[in-house]
């Protein structure tokens, strides 16, 4: 092998082609779609931005609408994110889509990555004590093993 083919930059593909975000509105989960966009914008990859939308709160039990609520919450995060990219599109252009899932957040991102095709999930760290308990969404994609799991902060 020679020095020129040694040190050859090449320019491929071979990143991930899905990448999926979980977000549900916390300040750690925009954090996490908005390091997975830098990585999606590099890597050329889809951004596969996804809320998991919960079947069963303590609000039913009070006869509280929980879908409504969290269809709700799942236009305000489309809604936000569409401003965000208008905002940006002349700086960055990032190919992106948003899903909708219902369940617990892990099954629901697990679904997600499944259904999606998913090269890799990002997620934001944990803010709920509740974790302790259950463990959060973060370790048990970890332990999952299925796909490189990023935690962000």
């Amino acid at each position: 092998m020679t020095d020129q083919q040694r040190h050859r930059f090449e320019r491929g593909t071979d990143g991930p082609k899905v990448i999926v975000a979980g977000i549900d509105g916390s300040e750690s989960s925009m954090r996490a779609a908005a390091y997975a966009a830098g990585l999606a914008r590099r890597q050329g990859a889809m951004l596969a931005l996804v809320y998991v939308q919960p079947v069963m709160s303590a609000g039913v039990a009070l006869g509280a609408p929980v879908a409504d609520t969290t269809g709700e919450v799942a236009e305000g995060l489309v809604s936000e994110i569409r401003e965000s990219t208008e905002r940006l599109k002349d700086i960055w252009n990032v190919r992106w889509e948003f899903h909708t899932f219902h369940g617990d957040p892990y099954n629901g991102l697990v679904t997600a990555a499944d259904e999606l095709k998913a090269d890799a999930v990002v997620v934001g760290a944990s803010e709920s004590a509740g974790h302790r308990f259950v463990g959060s969404v973060a370790v048990r994609l970890v332990k999952a093993g299925r796909w490189p799991v990023t935690v962000v902060p």
